[in-house]
């Protein structure tokens, strides 16, 4: 046996990521049932029903499933807890060995409480077939082998058909509705391309209203997510309250990303009334919750070279963050900020037909009207609007991310040099 024996906290590890590699791998085959249920039902029988066997059957088609799985094949959990089978000298297992581990996986309710007596932290399962789920080394070589000839690339292709099978059918896609019921859209394509030009001055007005809503909104999410990504970001969350706050913070943008901003602008609109101040309020709270996590996921992606740079030279917390954090994380920013403006704009459109003010209300109410002469008016000047947006946007993003003619290598070097100046200010 050249693997060494385990201590009690990595036996408690691996057995937590054997708990994991079961519940992934329940729950894809738990959703194989279902979704397989579906499918037949709405392709064959022409009705929504996820039971077409009896629930009771699932517990042991997964049960039996995630045993054979995990016998013969690497299963999705495997892939995501990075283990494979091998045995204790390195080697794959054999048939019989997996034919072993298989009669005896179902001792696993057991083998949590012995996994934690096993000097390698094993399931009674893979002791008696002397198979260990362990993590590949670095020169450990294990050749690749074609999707088709994995089990879970074939599971994949399977859910995946099944998949498209259910929303063909719950959809009622149908490519000959498509194609026979264009000509219904005559009406409005012949007025789109004849708009009412006396509507054209008030559609302006309201559409500077929709981009002013946008700009507010943008401008606040900014001054709000960028310093409270400081704190919702893993890395530099530290400690018992650094960490209470983070997991706060991820609670709050998960709930606020989680309703959509046609909600939170229904929502508003009672709260202030209807109008574009509603409007405006609804893209906020989006684009705080965006933005934020946008913006935490950069600082948790920044080099840790630049932060031991400036470290070393004597710089304190706040010198840490000025010269290696922030140079690293400006132009992504600015970056993300562009792109989150430009989705406002086309929002602070769609949210006005709930009452957020701004042209998507006056359109609403053309379109519901069926007057697509006024309404092709208002739907160009929005596409005007948009258009320039996404070509300004577009260009200043391009810009930012060639760096602003500025390279953070640069930007380090005299980062430095200011620190050792404030140290040596200081010490005078």
């Amino acid at each position: 046996m050249s693997k060494p024996a385990l201590d009690i906290h990595d036996r408690i590890k691996e057995l937590r990521l054997r708990i994991v590699m079961l519940f992934v791998d329940a729950l894809l085959l738990s959703y194989v049932w279902l979704i397989g249920n579906l499918s037949v039902s709405v392709l064959f029988f022409d009705a929504e029903r996820y039971n077409l066997v009896p629930m009771v059957w699932m517990i042991p088609f997964v049960v039996l499933g995630v045993a054979l799985w995990q016998s013969f094949g690497r299963t999705a959990g495997m892939g995501i807890v990075r283990r494979f089978p091998m045995t204790l000298n390195e080697s794959p297992p054999s048939f019989d060995q997996r034919a072993i581990h298989l009669l005896c996986w179902f001792a696993f309710p057991v083998g949590v409480v012995t996994a934690l007596r096993d000097p390698y932290g094993r399931l009674p399962a893979e002791r008696l077939s002397g198979i260990l789920y362990t993590e590949p080394r670095s020169n450990m070589v294990i050749v690749p082998r074609p999707w088709y000839r994995k089990s879970l690339g074939l599971l994949l292709v399977l859910v995946s058909i099944l998949t498209l099978g259910a929303a063909v059918g719950i959809t009622e896609a149908s490519l000959i509705s498509l194609v026979t019921g264009a000509s219904k859209t005559a009406k409005f394509w012949k007025e789109l391309v004849s708009p009412d030009s006396s509507l054209f001055l008030p559609g302006l007005s309201l559409l500077m209203e929709t981009f002013f809503m946008a700009m507010l909104a943008t401008m606040a999410a900014v001054l709000i997510a960028a310093p409270l990504s400081f704190f919702a970001a893993r890395n530099l969350a530290t400690g018992p309250i650094g960490r209470t706050v983070y997991t706060l913070i991820r609670v709050l943008v998960s709930a606020m990303r989680s309703v959509d901003v046609l909600v939170w602008a229904i929502i508003f609109a009672l709260w202030v009334e209807m109008g574009s101040f509603a409007g405006a309020l609804a893209l906020l709270v989006h684009s705080v919750a965006d933005l934020l996590k946008l913006y935490s996921e950069q600082l948790e992606g920044i080099e840790k070279g630049p932060i031991e740079a400036v470290s070393a030279t004597g710089g304190n917390r706040l010198q840490v963050i000025r010269y290696g954090v922030i140079p690293q994380i400006l132009n992504p920013y600015v970056s993300f900020t562009l792109y989150r403006w430009d989705i406002n704009v086309r929002m602070a459109t769609i949210i006005g037909m709930v009452g957020g003010g701004g042209i998507g209300w006056r359109l609403f109410s053309y379109i519901k009207a069926w007057d697509f002469s006024r309404a092709s008016t208002l739907m160009i000047e929005v596409m005007v609007l948009v258009w320039i947006i996404d070509y300004v946007s577009s260009k200043l993003r391009a810009r930012v991310e060639s760096g602003l003619g500025t390279d953070i290598k640069t930007q380090l070097l005299h980062a430095k040099a200011r620190v050792v100046d404030d140290v040596l200010s200081i010490g005078d």
